[in-house]
């Protein structure tokens, strides 16, 4: 968790009230514990792998593997995009600075001692992290709850208390949306195998998820306390925690500050280290010296600062990944399932342009036939938190399409290939079953390569 729930958490909740906070908090929450089912699955599956698209490389082949991984890249390059622009506004509101040079060194500490340490480092910023969340609200709560004054008559008037229209709305949308995200993030990945045991990692999900509840609930409640207390209106809820901060003490804002830039490096420290790792395992397969594509990922940097500089909203960018997320990860992650063998590669790219194009198309049907509004959706660029059906439609759009498009692209396949059948005259075989499945696969090829081919598992 980086700066950036300072700003979106706050904001939902002067947006769609208790009941959006709630729903945003749970939507963050729940989908850490899809890692515990799904871990373990793929270890023993792909015992060799430490990400998702290493899976997805042996289950479904190379061209898969590859896009999977250029969506994974380009989740993180808009996440660091995100979480630079965060931290950068959140210098400028509370010092009145400017952020560009807090932003650059923070991208040059980071480079530095991710490429001397490595993942590992990672694990021990995550633990300051975990220790700087939990001063950030201490503090914070203490010092919010001792000189905060409510005004009680704006709480009836607020109607925060209320359950809205969008915050049903927000129960498909964001749970969809972040935990088909969540699954493109690499970092995650690396934490889940991480795991010494599948029991281990079941534990780890469940604290995390707990504990995540938690902290954005709280974070997220300084929306409804700034309304509250006349500090913000609900159109500028986006800086409802700093306009809250700024009635507080200065060392209590010289604390927070420190806090936010050691959550904000935390979390780029990781996504760097996990573009290194995605690049150099899935796009150049190891055989290229590390040092080579950190130096990629530092040219990378360049334009990661100059768009974080110039970000107007944040939400936007998750929201984008998030689209593309959903059009993708519920087709890959079929085929985790044995009743979903006969998926090929051609079958979930497919989909997942397909998901895209559902979305354009339901655009055209909502918006009358204009087919630039239609495209705006794509961008969500009339917001999140809009009074009509147009975010809610979109994620049930990208979800149904996706999977519409899978059963399309199997059909058609299976089509083509039975008449190709029919007309040389032989055996159509696209639904039969493997003979080796990819659970036996590693263990198959290693007993060949000693020339002592374990016969239980050819069996």
């Amino acid at each position: 968790m980086g700066s950036a729930i300072l700003f979106t958490y706050p904001e939902i909740s002067t947006i769609a009230g208790l009941q959006g906070l709630f729903v945003y908090a749970l939507c963050s929450a729940i989908p850490i514990m899809a890692f515990a089912y799904l871990t373990p699955i793929i270890r023993r599956k792909c015992p060799e792998g430490f990400v998702l698209t290493e899976w997805v490389r042996h289950r479904y082949g190379p061209i898969a593997g590859l896009w999977l991984s250029f969506l994974t890249c380009a989740t993180m390059f808009l996440y660091m995009i995100a979480e630079l622009g965060s931290v950068k506004s959140v210098v400028e509101l509370l010092t009145g600075l400017n952020g560009t040079v807090v932003v650059i060194v923070q991208v040059i500490v980071t480079t530095i001692y991710t490429s001397l340490g490595g993942f590992k480092v990672s694990f021990v910023t995550d633990n300051i992290q975990g220790t700087m969340i939990c001063g950030l609200v201490i503090i914070c709560a203490c010092a919010v709850g001792t000189s905060v004054k409510l005004d009680k008559s704006l709480i009836p008037e607020s109607e925060l208390l209320k359950p809205t229209l969008l915050g049903w709305q927000l129960i498909w949308i964001l749970f969809i949306g972040i935990v088909c995200s969540d699954m493109f993030l690499s970092g995650f990945w690396m934490r889940a195998f991480a795991a010494k045991t599948d029991r281990d990692l079941k534990l780890g999900v469940s604290m995390a998820a707990v504990a995540i509840f938690i902290v954005l609930s709280l974070v997220g409640s300084t929306g409804l306390l700034a309304v509250w207390s006349g500090a913000v209106t609900r159109e500028n809820g986006y800086i409802s925690f700093f306009a809250l901060l700024m009635t507080l003490p200065d060392w209590v804002v010289g604390l927070v500050i420190v806090m936010v830039v050691a959550l904000s490096t935390a979390v780029y420290d990781s996504l760097q280290s996990a573009m290194v790792s995605t690049a150099s395992n899935d796009l150049f397969r190891n055989k290229i010296n590390l040092l080579w594509i950190r130096g990629l990922v530092v040219l990378l940097s360049v334009p990661i600062v100059i768009l974080a500089l110039r970000v107007q909203s944040i939400i936007t960018i998750y929201l984008i990944s998030n689209i593309l997320a959903t059009t993708t990860m519920p087709s890959l992650l079929l085929g985790l399932s044995s009743r979903f063998y006969f998926l090929r590669q051609f079958d979930v790219i497919f989909a997942s342009f397909g998901g895209l194009f559902a979305v354009f198309f339901f655009g055209l049907v909502y918006y009358d036939g204009d087919a630039n509004a239609a495209i705006s959706l794509l961008l969500l660029k009339q917001g999140l938190y809009g009074e009509n059906w147009s975010a809610f439609g979109t994620f049930v759009a990208s979800f149904l399409g996706g999977l519409i498009a899978l059963a399309l692209a199997v059909g058609g396949r299976l089509s083509v290939q039975w008449v190709m059948c029919k007309r040389a005259g032989t055996k159509f075989d696209g639904l039969d079953r493997p003979v080796v499945h990819d659970s036996d696969r590693y263990e198959v090829d290693a007993a060949s390569a000693t020339g002592e081919p374990d016969q239980e598992n050819l069996k």
